[in-house]
């Protein structure tokens, strides 16, 4: 399934949810949000959380420093 992850074109090769893509990304498991065509899904909800073809992610990973 094709989806656009941060302005880029991205195949899901596996599984449909946020959590799927998640693992496939290799995220770390803190320090990251995950937006779904603008709206922010919690972790909590990654697992369910469905994704659909030519949906819109942006992923924000935290970053230390000033």
């Amino acid at each position: 399934m094709k989806l656009t992850v941060n302005n880029k074109e991205t195949e899901l090769t596996q599984g449909n949810t946020v959590a799927d893509l998640a693992n496939q990304l290799e995220l770390p498991t803190q320090g990251v949000a995950i937006a779904v065509n603008n709206r922010m899904i919690p972790r909590t909800q990654w697992s369910e959380q469905v994704l659909h073809p030519n949906d819109s992610l942006v992923i924000i990973k935290a970053a230390c420093g000033g």
